[in-house]
């Protein structure tokens, strides 16, 4: 692909993302649906006037980067000490449920597989899809709602954030173990490793920035280094350690998460991830689907794979909140809330293609689902708690 065609494509996509991410807005729905949408429009599946190309993929892994990164900076450590066990017992519940689910899913479709072949670590990432959390949406919804900061609210967000932490780490493990080379007890010890050394380093590094900080508040070195930090991490856990680079990029945003500019960096990495990087990720996610190869059993198992992603969290979820003493109907509330799935599903997916952990095909049952759940939540939550209202007038 010449220089010019790279100008031509990147123009294409980046002004059709943000135009039907506009769309999606308006229709109160995710951005990054409506960028999904405008890589299906581009790609094989209607115009097929962009085809996938190494200069886009790049483009698209430092948006996977710079996602992660963020997310990483966005949690609130403090928060997730305060919520402590049942945040941590019910994300549990929310990673382990779907990803069982998930996997028995696949098995029903295309027959139980012996462990260990290709065929069952495909079944298993398929589950591993699924214990993906996507809360932007459910905050949102909350707030409309005034219900954020009480303790179902406060709870959700926790254990959302926490769901992102075992999910990452079940994608390094489940990456890891597909490696014929690879023994359990290896797989492990290079996992706990990398995340041994990230906990040491990281210390060091928090306490130099935080230095950095203090000295130079608001300077474009603190984002500049903040970004390299992300980069280097990413490279050293998928070359060294053989966990997943994104894992690596979430570890970075956690260690920087405390910062008193931890903000500024976000604002800072938003400003590329908004303006190319994201748009480029979430369109090529579009562009490597295509529709025209659905048949009757893709089409058959995407309503199964929706199916089954909401309902295993809502069960694991509130099976999980009930443990921990919460009643009927603030337990479904927490199922529900933790029912969506976005950025991270996406992310999880375009890495399991990348492994050669899953066929492109599959791309439609998740974006399918990242429809659905984002539709679904915010208005079964106003029904939840509209339904409350009304027993409370009652009373």
């Amino acid at each position: 692909m010449d220089k010019l065609e790279i100008l031509k494509n990147v123009a294409i996509v980046i002004i059709t993302a943000k135009l039907f991410g506009l769309v999606a807005r308006k229709f109160k729905a995710p951005q990054v649906v409506g960028e999904i949408i405008a890589g299906l429009l581009l790609g094989p599946s209607l115009l097929n006037w962009v085809q996938p190309s190494d200069f886009l993929s790049g483009m698209a892994e430092i948006g996977v980067i710079l996602l992660m990164f963020s997310a990483g900076l966005e949690t609130n450590l403090g928060q997730l000490k305060k919520t402590g066990v049942k945040a941590t017992l019910i994300a549990c519940a929310g990673v382990f449920i779907p990803l069982i689910c998930g996997t028995l899913l696949f098995f029903c479709f295309y027959g139980f597989k012996p462990v260990g072949s290709d065929e069952f670590f495909h079944a298993l990432f398929i589950g591993t899809i699924l214990t993906a959390t996507s809360v932007s949406i459910t905050v949102q919804a909350l707030k409309e709602l005034g219900k954020l900061t009480e303790e179902v609210g406060t709870t959700i967000l926790s254990a959302a954030i926490i769901d992102d932490v075992i999910g990452i780490l079940v994608l390094t493990l489940v990456i890891s173990f597909r490696d014929p080379s690879s023994k359990i007890t290896d797989v492990l010890l290079r996992t706990v490793g990398f995340f041994v050394l990230s906990f040491i380093v990281g210390i060091i590094l928090y306490k130099v920035m935080k230095w950095l900080d203090t000295r130079y508040p608001h300077t474009q070195r603190i984002p500049i280094i903040g970004l390299a930090l992300a980069l280097a991490l990413s490279f050293i856990a998928e070359k060294y350690f053989g966990v997943a680079d994104i894992t690596g990029a979430f570890v970075a945003g956690i260690i920087l998460s405390n910062l008193d500019d931890s903000k500024y960096i976000d604002r800072k990495m938003d400003v590329n991830s908004y303006m190319i990087f994201g748009p480029i990720f979430f369109v090529s996610i579009g562009l490597q689907t295509d529709m025209k190869s659905l048949d009757v059993t893709i089409l058959l198992f995407s309503i199964g794979f929706v199916l089954v992603g909401l309902f295993s969290k809502i069960i694991g979820c509130g099976l999980a909140s009930r443990i921990c003493g919460y009643k009927g109907r603030d337990a479904i509330r927490i199922g529900v809330g933790m029912m969506t799935r976005g950025e991270v599903a996406l992310i999880v997916s375009k890495k399991g293609l990348e492994v050669g952990m899953l066929d492109s095909k599959y791309f439609t049952s998740v974006i399918l689902l990242i429809i659905v759940s984002s539709i679904l939540t915010p208005i079964v939550l106003k029904l939840l708690y509209s339904e409350n209202k009304k027993v409370s007038k009652e009373e």
